[in-house]
């Protein structure tokens, strides 16, 4: 787990009470857009995923007829046309998916594509963070094109032809998860000092709801715990004919036995704390990373704010006036 000290300092004596919920305010959601995966609605931090998809099988039948001059101007115009009109709202873009398994873009474009999508794609949005995203890499060792070595070489191959990558995007579809090798996986990486994102997390529907709870609190809790970790995903969403793999609730949204564990696991992941000030109108907390509310009351005074508790070695100092 990954806390921090922080203390918060005031006029006087008061009663304070700090309430945070650790990780980033992460979600998925479905677009009104068929070009946008995500979308920005409600102050709700999102990621677009994704702008173009290697898969063949995923790509448009009408881009999969064009070659040469004319796909080159096609892709450009995604790129551009989709982030400056979601320029800003999205805080990182998945660029090009799953480019160790497949490759349609670079098998027409040449071997140089896709730097050239992250390149145009930071130029038209360049607070973005951009992501290269990927599956069977945390999964399993079973697979030899997504293992570690391979996406490391990739992403660097991809930075030494001039692309803007910042993010490592591991989807996380799991059947039964290998703890040590996704602890093993998320240490390698972590050497390269980048973001690291859990995507697209779910258990195969292959095990049972119970052993799906259970793998799943494994994963969150390894993922949770590990201090290269950004953000995690779920890749849950309820559809009227189903699940792709796992679902947290019913279709009368009772919890299943995946809900409850998210549950329980949200409830241990927050930060709740309050009391009094010492003399020197100064209280103490150790905290999870992340946002925090603060509500602050001396006498018939009172205020509320927000502060960020980010990662570091030192102790987090907070000064609220009333």
């Amino acid at each position: 787990m990954v806390r921090r000290p922080i203390q918060c300092c005031g006029v006087r004596e008061r009663a304070e009470v700090v309430r945070n919920r650790a990780g980033a305010g992460e979600t998925q959601l479905h677009s009104c857009r068929r070009d946008a995966g995500v979308r920005h609605v409600q102050q709700i931090i999102a990621r677009g995923h994704n702008i173009f998809w290697e898969d063949p099988i995923y790509t448009p039948s009408w881009v999969r007829k064009l070659s040469g001059d004319d796909l080159r101007a096609a892709v450009r115009s995604r790129i551009q046309s989709l982030l400056s009109r979601y320029k800003g709202q999205f805080v990182h873009w998945d660029v090009s998916n799953e480019m160790l398994h497949f490759d349609f873009y670079e098998q027409r474009l040449g071997s140089n594509a896709s730097s050239e999508f992250f390149h145009t794609a930071q130029q038209s949005d360049p607070l973005a963070t951009l992501f290269m995203n990927e599956f069977n890499v945390v999964e399993t060792c079973s697979d030899a094109r997504s293992t570690v070595d391979s996406y490391i070489s990739r992403l660097k191959e991809l930075k030494n032809g001039g692309a803007i990558l910042e993010g490592i995007g591991l989807e996380g579809h799991f059947w039964r998860p290998n703890i040590p090798l996704m602890r093993a996986v998320l240490d390698k990486f972590s050497t390269l000092e980048l973001p690291i994102w859990l995507t697209e997390i779910d258990i195969s529907k292959n095990v049972d709801a119970q052993k799906q709870a259970l793998y799943l609190e494994e994963v969150l809790r390894e993922g949770f715990s590990h201090p290269s970790v950004g953000g995690i995903i779920l890749w849950t969403a309820l559809h009227p004919n189903g699940c792709y793999q796992m679902c947290l609730t019913d279709q009368s949204f009772g919890n299943l036995p995946a809900g409850d564990v998210v549950d329980e696991l949200l409830k241990e992941w927050e930060t709740t704390e309050g009391g009094l000030t010492d003399e020197h109108g100064q209280y103490s907390f150790t905290g999870f990373l992340g946002e925090y509310k603060v509500s602050v009351v001396a006498g018939n005074k009172s205020t509320e704010t927000s502060l960020f508790l980010s990662r570091g070695g030192e102790t987090k100092h907070a000064t609220v006036h009333l």
